[in-house]
């Protein structure tokens, strides 16, 4: 049964604007940079990873890339992982959103993804992961938005809105058909 940790990509400009990024390549900033490398250093005194699977998005995919680097771990990277599709609403903030659509924005179709098809895609990725991976530690690197629905999915007594933070770490074990999430969120490497 495979151990999976799910990683959020550290912080970027868009980030900390307030814009949604959906499926835009925005890198790192240089505090998302540190977070990645100090997620990196606390990693590299734990348990050993047997391979990082990363988004293709530039954030989370440099993230990915830092981790790497230090625990010297093969990298593959994955589109199923990439963070929800925000459509319209992409680069833009809560209060750009509400001036051009109005208070009811989210009641509009702007061609964002279904939260629904998000799940359906995390489910899909961890089923196949899991068959691909038995025995194995795999860390994933992705996003918020991914990361919180698919727990939402998997734990829904657990979570109805799962917040992620950037470069928090989330842990998964496959028990049976189903999983077990021994760690939620953890930013103890920020500190």
């Amino acid at each position: 049964m495979p151990t999976v940790g799910l990683v959020r990509h550290g912080v970027t400009e868009w980030n900390t604007l307030g814009k949604a990024q959906g499926h835009a390549n925005v890198p790192l900033n240089e505090e998302g940079r540190k977070q990645a490398l100090a997620l990196a250093e606390r990693l590299s005194q734990e348990e050993p990873w047997d391979v990082i699977i990363t988004s293709d998005l530039m954030r989370a995919k440099e993230t990915a890339e830092i981790i790497a680097s230090k625990l010297n771990t093969p990298l593959i990277e994955q589109e199923w992982i990439r963070e929800i599709n925000c459509g319209d609403i992409e680069g833009t903030t809560e209060d750009e959103r509400v001036e051009k659509w109005g208070e009811n924005w989210c009641d509009h179709d702007l061609g964002m993804e279904e939260r629904s098809d998000v799940a359906i895609r995390g489910n899909a990725f961890l089923e196949e992961l899991a068959k691909d991976h038995q025995g194995k530690r795999v860390l994933v690197v992705s996003h918020g938005a991914w990361i919180g629905i698919t727990l939402e999915h998997l734990f829904p007594e657990e979570y109805t809105h799962a917040l992620i933070d950037n470069t928090s770490l989330s842990i998964i074990e496959r028990a049976g058909q189903g999983w077990h999430n021994p760690l939620f969120n953890c930013i103890k490497h920020l500190s």
